[in-house]
């Protein structure tokens, strides 16, 4: 062999070695990144509830352990609940033999002060009143004249069932997640059986008569300054594809969408060119929304959390999950001091929670280069180095959350509906269903009854000036009789 052919021979050896090489470290990654998704999945759908991601609040509690005060609070809070319900009081006499004295035999014991109270909860199972609206009828003594008094407003033509029971319809299923042919089942042992097809049309004609409320609450939820967005998806029985439910919420209200895509269109069709803070996912079906001129994309820190926990069967994970626990034990001790949101909250951050991140950002960096960028803790680390600036943006605004557990919270209502009653049937059921999320979630979040709430607007909503629509809203509602 002349000397050129064998150069030419080690060369197309090392070529060949070094391209082995690279297939074989390719392998290993793929093999490792199997491997950790593999565990992963096992321990999500096998594995105890200890081994699955533990909530931020529980890790907070270790650094912050709940005070002596902190639960007499608590105690407080519930005792105080528990004195606003209806209270009757049942006298109890002593039993007649043992009002006699047993020191000198008299038996005419008198009653000291009010007596001992004993308190007992009772249950009292939801029922059904039958109202008969007995209306006068008045005749002529001429004969030639008989009047009867109108018939009071119904909300559906020729429908026995009053604006309290269609609330009660609307709240069990969008805040309870009960489908309604349970419903059906608890009004059949109440003594009232009921079409499944009847409710299912109160349900959607209350969902008519509260549209121009939704409409309101996505409206001033566009407005806000911060606004936080998330989706999740349900079966639409109509498609084979699935359909998505859409939430935007603030501090007032939280809204829902519905849509038969995860098109970007939903978030600019509802946010529009409005301005201000918007915490969503990296989803890219927000970027039309979050561009120079209109709103500035925040990151969740928790989702950066749930990628590094997936990770967690490398030690390295250990040291970012600490770093991310001390950033809320900040958020924790701002609210003990009742500070959060303010400019000593932002101080706080500043002082403590920026070093805490500049740290895992340098953690992110140096695992992105000993770890491949499949393997689970690669992902982790790229996902927090490209998003480095979504993710810390709630540095700089103090009433930015780290997290977008708000909205993943909203969705949870959403998540039991698409277990119990699986589906919607098609676009105009989901919308009705969206609209009604809405009101109820709106409602919870004031901290208002929805169904009293419900009740009370069905009734006048018809009514209602639209101008002043916004006196009708939950964050301004008063019921009737309160003063």
């Amino acid at each position: 062999m002349a000397p050129d052919d064998d150069d030419l021979h080690h060369c197309r050896w090392r070529d060949e070695a070094d391209k082995l090489r690279d297939e074989a470290k390719q392998l290993r990654e793929e093999v490792e990144l199997l491997r950790q998704q593999f565990a992963s999945l096992e321990r999500r759908v096998l594995g105890p509830k200890s081994e699955k991601m533990p909530a931020i609040e529980g890790e907070v509690r270790k650094a912050r352990p709940t005070t002596a005060e902190d639960a007499k609070r608590l105690r407080q809070q519930n005792l105080k609940a528990r004195a606003s319900l209806p209270t009757e009081v049942v006298p109890v006499p002593v039993p007649e033999p043992e009002r006699t004295c047993k020191a000198c035999g008299k038996s005419d014991m008198k009653p000291v002060g009010n007596g001992t109270p004993s308190v007992t909860y009772v249950y009292i199972a939801a029922h059904f009143r039958r109202r008969i609206y007995q209306r006068e009828t008045v005749a002529c003594s001429c004969g030639k004249c008989i009047v009867t008094a109108p018939c009071p407003d119904k909300l559906a033509d020729r429908s026995p069932y009053s604006a309290s029971f269609i609330a009660a319809l609307i709240v069990q299923k969008c805040e309870d997640g009960l489908p309604i042919y349970r419903m059906e089942k608890q009004f059949e042992r109440l003594g009232i059986p009921m079409a499944r097809s009847t409710m299912t049309d109160l349900f959607h004609r209350g969902a008519t008569l509260l549209a121009p409320i939704s409409a309101r609450i996505l409206a001033r939820i566009a407005a806000s300054e911060i606004v936080f967005a998330d989706e999740t998806s349900i079966k639409m029985q109509s498609s084979d594809k699935r359909a998505f439910v859409w939430t935007f919420l603030d501090d007032h209200f939280t809204g829902f969408v519905f849509s038969p895509t995860r098109s970007g269109s939903v978030p600019v069709t509802v946010l529009g060119e409005s301005q201000g803070e918007l915490m969503a996912d990296l989803y890219t079906g927000y970027n039309a929304i979050t561009m120079p001129g209109r709103r500035r994309r925040a990151g969740c820190l928790a989702h950066a959390r749930r990628k590094i926990f997936e990770a967690k069967d490398n030690p390295e994970a250990q040291e970012a999950l600490d770093l991310i626990r001390d950033v809320y034990v900040v958020e924790h001790d701002a609210r003990e001091l009742g500070v959060e949101g303010s400019v000593t909250h932002r101080a706080m951050r500043t002082l403590r929670s920026r070093p805490l991140m500049a740290r895992l950002l340098v953690w992110a960096r140096a695992q992105r280069r000993t770890h491949g960028p499949k393997t689970l803790l690669g992902k982790a680390a790229g996902y927090i180095v490209r998003n480095r600036k979504p993710l810390t943006r709630f540095l700089y605004v103090a009433k930015l959350p780290p997290d977008n557990n708000r909205s993943e919270a909203a969705l949870r209502r959403v998540a039991l509906g698409r277990k119990n009653f699986l589906f919607v049937g098609h676009e105009e059921p989901g919308e009705n269903l969206a609209g009604l999320f809405t009101v109820v979630a709106s409602c919870i979040q004031n901290g208002i009854n929805p169904v009293d709430y419900i009740t009370d607007v069905l009734e006048r909503v018809a009514t209602h000036p639209n101008a002043d629509i916004d006196a009708i809203l939950p964050d301004r509602w008063r019921p009737p009789d309160s003063s």
